[in-house]
C-alpha cells in the first residue's frame, strides 16, 4: 500500500514562488545583488530534497529490494551501465558519474566479484576493456530501478497527468542546463 504523501511544508521566511513577476520580485524592486525570493525558495527546497534523498532510507530500501548489498557507489555504476547505449570504458563511466576513474575501477571490481558486471574486449581498441552488466547485474539493477520509479510514481500519484509530464520535461531541462553550465565553470579553472 503506497504511503500517504506528506503535507507540503512552507519555508519560513521565504515567500511562495507563485508569481515571478510580482513587484517585489522585479529587478527594480530589489537591491543590487539581492537574490530573487522565488529562486531562493526553490534553492531551499532543492537542498532539502537532496538531503532527504541522501540521508533517507529510500535508496537503501531499493538496494535491499534488488538484492545488491549495501555498496551504493557500485549500484551507481550499474545504473550508469543500464542507462547507457552499450558497454562503457571505465573513463566513460567516471565521466557520466562525475567521479575519478580509480573510484570506478574499485566499484567495478566489487561488481565483478559479486558476478554483477564483467569486462569485455573493446572492438575498436584491443588494449582496452569495456564494462557491461552480467545477466544477474541487469536483473538486479532493473529491480532497483523498478522499486525507485514505483516509489516516485506513487508519490506523484495524486498529481494531474499534465503536472507529471511537465515535471519530467522541466526537470530534464533543468538538469541538462545546470550540468552544462557547471561543465563550463569547470573548464574555466
Amino acid at each position: 500500500m503506497p504511503a500517504a504523501a506528506p503535507e507540503p511544508v512552507e519555508d519560513p521566511g521565504f515567500p511562495e514562488a507563485s508569481d515571478p513577476l510580482k513587484a517585489s520580485d522585479s529587478p527594480e524592486a530589489r537591491e543590487p545583488g539581492e537574490p530573487r525570493p522565488d529562486l531562493l525558495a526553490a534553492l531551499t527546497r532543492i537542498s532539502r530534497l537532496s538531503a532527504a534523498l541522501t540521508r533517507g532510507r529510500l535508496v537503501e530500501r531499493a538496494v535491499e529490494e534488488a538484492g545488491l548489498g549495501r555498496d551504493r557507489p557500485a549500484v551507481g555504476v550499474l545504473v550508469t551501465l543500464r542507462t547507457a547505449d552499450g558497454p562503457l570504458r571505465i573513463g566513460e563511466i567516471a565521466d557520466r558519474m562525475q567521479v575519478v576513474g580509480p573510484h570506478i575501477t574499485r566499484q567495478v571490481q566489487i561488481l565483478e566479484k559479486h558476478g554483477l558486471a564483467r569486462r569485455i574486449p573493446d572492438p575498436y581498441d584491443a588494449r582496452a576493456r569495456l564494462i557491461e552488466p552480467t545477466e544477474a547485474g541487469a536483473e538486479a539493477v532493473n529491480r532497483y530501478l523498478a522499486f525507485l520509479l514505483g516509489w516516485f510514481t506513487d508519490a506523484l500519484g495524486d498529481w494531474p497527468r499534465q503536472d507529471r509530464d511537465d515535471l519530467v520535461r522541466l526537470l530534464a531541462r533543468f538538469a541538462d542546463d545546470v550540468t552544462t553550465r557547471l561543465a563550463r565553470l569547470d573548464e574555466e579553472e
